[in-house]
């Protein structure tokens, strides 16, 4: 593997072999018998804040023996308007590898092809892959695995992280329903792309690999027997001037008790954070289900290290 650029990119041995290394990495932090990343110096470039994604990958990286610095937009000439393929060149002469958050998807790739190095996405606004890797193996971790599991996206299903989930469900075996109103649903391009082989009803998609994808606004309906309820913020980054339409009309798009009543005993409750609760989640389901919310945030650093790792061995 020589970039982690999407999911939609990523083979389903890729996908295993990053779940099953993430939980080496989590059972053996701190007595690492190899530190692939040695004498490597790796850069981190975001043109959108964050506190998870820089945190995690500043210390994957020390704890798998490399160095790395952080730049945001205005430390670097990009933020003055510098072509992304000149960034690229130089940084690529200088070091072993680069995690970019940032806006366009095709940054990334365009960074990717001209650099040279190593590239992650640690987020744009087409995909989140570190995030639901880190996902799938907090869901394998809690359920004993995800077949035949119904993994339920509320909210906002337009956005980079519900996206990701959509490329997942085409390569796993698993069921993905995403509840969102009809203008919040995923670009229909993208859903196309992901199950090329056509509907199984009523929006509703299927793949020979075991793969399913529902698309509702029936929030009652994604629920009933869901094994996972999943959310994020109603408002992404730099989406903040539709701010208040957007809450207006994902009010109902809610894990509240009576999502939690509908789905199955037990359900596992995600959320890739930060919380706004009273919006998309309420304070008393995201009290309750805090523990596994912030494991969910500390996977983050087992399943980015499995991704160094795997770059690193090319």
């Amino acid at each position: 593997m020589k970039h982690l650029l999407s999911i939609e990119s990523l083979s389903r041995d890729e996908i295993l072999a990053i779940l099953d290394l993430a939980h080496v990495m989590k059972t053996t932090r701190g007595c690492h018998e190899k530190h692939p990343l040695r004498h490597q110096c790796w850069a981190l470039m975001f043109s959108k804040s964050s506190t998870r994604t820089r945190v995690s990958f500043e210390v994957g990286i020390r704890e798998l023996g490399g160095d790395v610095f952080f730049l945001a937009a205005d430390d670097i000439q990009l933020g003055r308007g510098e072509p992304i393929e000149d960034t690229a060149r130089v940084m690529g002469r200088m070091c072993h590898g680069a995690v970019i958050r940032t806006f366009a998807q095709q940054d990334v790739e365009t960074f990717a092809r001209y650099s040279g190095i190593a590239t992650v996405n640690a987020l744009t606004d087409g995909e989140h892959p570190c995030q639901i890797l880190a996902d799938l193996y907090t869901v394998t971790e809690a359920c004993g695995g995800y077949a035949g599991k119904v993994v339920t996206f509320i909210g906002d299903g337009a956005c980079n992280v519900p996206l990701s989930w959509v490329w997942a469900a085409s390569k796993l075996d698993f069921e993905l329903r995403i509840a969102a109103p009809r203008q919040y649903q995923p670009d229909p391009a993208v859903v196309a792309r992901a199950f090329p082989s056509g509907k199984g009803g009523p929006g509703t998609y299927e793949n020979a690999k075991g793969g399913r994808l529902v698309i509702t606004d029936d929030l009652d309906g994604a629920c009933r027997n869901a094994d996972v309820l999943y959310t994020d913020v109603w408002v992404s980054m730099g989406k903040e001037k539709e701010a208040e339409y957007r809450k207006a009309q994902l009010a109902k798009y809610q894990i509240n008790e009576r999502a939690v009543g509908l789905a199955k005993p037990g359900v596992l409750i995600m959320h890739c954070l930060p919380a706004y609760r009273g919006l998309e989640i309420t304070s008393s389901i995201f009290d309750a289900h805090a523990d596994t919310i912030f494991t969910q945030a500390e996977n983050r650093l087992h399943a980015q290290k499995a991704i160094l790792t795997m770059l690193a061995a090319g």
